[in-house]
């Protein structure tokens, strides 16, 4: 396998773990435990967890009604699939 398919790999681990934590916090807020909090899940949305976090606000419907995730979770997706491609260009071209 080359380091491309490392690095696919790697961000599908990455992506499940954003997505188990959304739905880790949609729990803890039904039950009134204590939460992610906002930043966090931005945060690991932003370092390549887009799909991650799209698939975890949907299918757990979890901060589906707060602007910042409506805009930025789909942005932030964009974005990160933006440096995929780049990324895999750059190494194409090695």
């Amino acid at each position: 396998m080359t380091w491309i398919g490392y690095g696919v790999v790697a961000l599908a681990i990455w992506n499940a773990v954003v997505f188990c934590l959304y739905g880790w916090d949609k729990r803890r807020a039904r039950r009134g435990g204590r939460r992610v909090s906002e930043k966090t899940l931005l945060t690991m949305t932003v370092l390549m967890g887009g799909p991650g976090a799209l698939l975890g606000m949907y299918i757990f419907r979890h901060k589906t009604r707060h602007l910042k995730f409506q805009i930025g979770v789909p942005l932030l997706l964009v974005l990160n699939t933006m440096v995929a491609v780049i990324a895999i260009m750059y190494a194409s071209a090695l």
